[in-house]
């Protein structure tokens, strides 16, 4: 309960930060504000036994959804059909990466990235798809300037809360303690073994 809250208030502290440093530097970053700070705080908070693979997934799945966007404006139709297309590669790339990783990198991770770029950006898109060169690189810099804010908020009370307790001498019971990270990755990829 403690490590929640404490996340929870470090991250709304951050979310804030997010949206003054904005406001300072001259970015619109209101709009992701709060979109960047949960998507990295869950990123910060999920286990999983490989921290740089869930990372990875994350950028990964960023990219191949932005290279969507890019199909989407030089050569999908602009219709619920070339929609469609481009959402079916994105997520076949995503998973068909995910899986050639041995679970190395997660697919939730994947797909977190490919909210983040979808979330600050669908609705630019859809108001001026020609403007994908002009528009996209911003959108795209602001959400992952808030998301890593919200990762690195979530990391430091993690760190904080561990090392705090090892000074303590007692052992700081954590959201994995009771199933094994493989076997979380493989219930949050709807899998059985």
């Amino acid at each position: 309960m403690r490590r929640s809250l404490v996340a929870g208030l470090t991250l709304a502290a951050f979310a804030a930060l997010i949206i003054g440093l904005g406001q300072l530097l001259g970015l619109d970053l209101q709009a992701v504000a709060l979109l960047g700070a949960a998507l990295g705080g869950v990123l910060g908070l999920v286990p999983h036994r490989f921290p740089l693979g869930k990372l990875g997934g994350f950028v990964l799945g960023f990219v191949v959804a932005w290279v969507g966007y890019a199909l989407r404006a030089a050569v999908l139709p602009d219709s619920a059909t070339g929609r469609a297309v481009a959402a079916f590669l994105v997520v076949a790339v995503i998973a068909t990466a995910c899986a050639v990783s041995a679970e190395r990198v997660p697919l939730w991770s994947g797909l977190l990235g490919a909210a983040a770029i979808a979330g600050a950006y669908e609705e630019v898109y859809t108001n001026a798809p020609s403007q994908f060169l002009k528009e996209s690189p911003t959108a795209a810099t602001t959400i992952l300037l808030a998301a890593a804010l919200g990762y690195l908020a979530t990391t430091l009370v993690a760190e904080g809360v561990g090392a705090g307790a090892a000074r303590e001498g007692r052992r700081v019971r954590r959201a994995d303690d009771d199933v094994p990270n493989d076997q979380i990755d493989v219930l949050l990829a709807g899998e059985t073994k």
